[in-house]
């Protein structure tokens, strides 16, 4: 049977208000990209200290971490939409001042970390908010295309927006780049409007008046679902085990002897990898024996690892790579829409600022992990055994979460609400 025009394949793309949310999206982290590059190399330029480096880290993380519990409560009882608007012109506002920063022939360290402090704040409700809005900009039923699109079109900015940014700043310094990452920010501002998003379903009971009981409601549904908890934690435990990103500088000096040129093209490996993907699954997403290919991918993810690791010639490293890269979107398309499609939504601002935490702690903890093993054990070693733990983790996570290794469609993902209401935030 012939599908209809709205099944096809590529119809995501032509679904109203799906295109100015994505170009939103892009404006938005392209311009988080450039602003990230650009601070970097001001304040370690202003400072000559590596230490300095991770208080711009910290001075953002710490803020979005201690809020971004608070902020999905907010999105799941005000108008999200508004939210990620008024995030975004905070965001553009601290480019503001930093600009202003910019322009003074000795700008504060401390005053620069204050607006990266605020900016953090913001971060914490753009995140959860943008995940949280999907759901109500395409039907259902293109959801999981929806997810692929936006995950490699946003993939594909996060690649392009630190060379865009470090060349900028090399041509016209922070007055150009911070100039255009305000733009970017109202850009963002500007196409948000002409997305129509459907009302938020309201909530099946009473709101609990309890700020702590509505703000640990999304790890309470979480913990309760094993298909949630097992694609989030698998995720986790994958990445923060067995990522090897942080260790790709020693790797290209010191034992592919590739130099800076053949660093660039190894981190461009992945993300080519996770963009290829990502294409390819929004034009034909699938639908079947989701949660065993969600364990494929991340053993695949693995090997790829355990590959690199152990191999000598660049073109090997190279291709490893990529095939990471493409098994990681997988995963990162399936746990998505496992998310997604499970959460009911008036709840899907608590459980995505909860995911946001997860994927947060798996990147900035992994690439500690990798860097403190293989000052311990040298970096071969500790690459190798990194691997090895994610098919571990894939093999223990396969026995215990059997309810994630049998789902076979996203639309099975949907539980019915068991009785302790009141833990995910609602009064019985």
């Amino acid at each position: 049977m012939n599908a209809k025009p709205d099944e096809s394949p590529i119809s995501i793309y032509r679904y109203p208000g799906f295109l100015p949310f994505i170009a939103a999206r892009l404006m938005s982290v392209c311009a988080l990209q450039i602003q990230a590059v650009v601070v970097a190399w001001q304040v370690y330029d202003m400072t000559r200290d590596p230490l300095s480096l991770a208080f711009v880290g910290l001075a953002q993380f710490i803020p979005m971490l201690l809020l971004l519990l608070p902020a999905g409560d907010l999105l799941d009882r005000y108008d999200r939409k508004l939210i990620l608007a008024l995030s975004w012109l905070v965001e553009g506002a601290c480019s503001a001042a930093l600009l202003i920063l910019s322009l003074q022939s000795t700008p504060s360290i401390e005053v620069i970390y204050a607006v990266l402090a605020v900016f953090g704040c913001a971060r914490a409700f753009t995140g959860p908010a943008q995940s949280s809005l999907l759901p109500q900009v395409v039907p259902r039923e293109r959801l999981a295309a929806a997810i692929a699109a936006n995950s490699m079109l946003v993939r594909g900015a996060t690649i392009t927006g630190p060379l865009l940014g470090g060349a900028l700043y090399a041509w016209g310094g922070g007055v150009l780049t911070y100039g255009l990452c305000m733009l970017g920010f109202a850009l963002g501002f500007v196409l948000l409007a002409w997305v129509p998003v459907r009302p938020a379903e309201a909530p099946a009971g009473p709101v609990s008046t309890s700020p702590w009981i509505r703000f640990t409601a999304g790890i309470e549904f979480i913990r309760s679902r094993p298909i949630v908890l097992g694609s989030i934690s698998l995720d986790l435990f994958a990445v923060l085990l067995g990522g090897v990103v942080a260790l790709l500088p020693i790797y290209a000096q010191e034992i592919l002897n590739v130099g800076p040129t053949g660093l660039g093209a190894l981190r461009s490996a992945m993300a080519i990898g996770e963009v290829g993907m990502g294409l390819y699954l929004s034009l034909y997403p699938f639908n079947k024996n989701v949660g065993r290919v969600l364990f494929a991918s991340v053993a695949v993810f693995g090997v790829a690892n355990l590959v690199f690791s152990l191999s000598t010639l660049f073109w090997v490293s190279w291709f490893a790579l990529l095939v990471a890269g493409a098994a990681d979107m997988v995963s990162m398309y399936i746990r998505s829409s496992l998310v997604q499609f499970s959460t009911p939504d008036d709840m899907r601002g608590r459980v995505n600022a909860v995911n946001m935490l997860f994927i947060g702690s798996s990147n900035e903890l992994g690439e500690f992990r990798a860097g403190s093993s293989a000052a311990l054990v040298g970096v071969v070693p500790a690459a190798v055994l990194g691997s090895l733990c994610t098919l571990g983790v894939v093999g223990v996570w396969m026995r215990h979460f059997v309810d994630l290794r049998e789902v076979k469609r996203f639309e099975e993902a949907t539980t019915v609400r068991e009785e302790p209401i009141a833990t995910q935030g609602k009064l019985a």
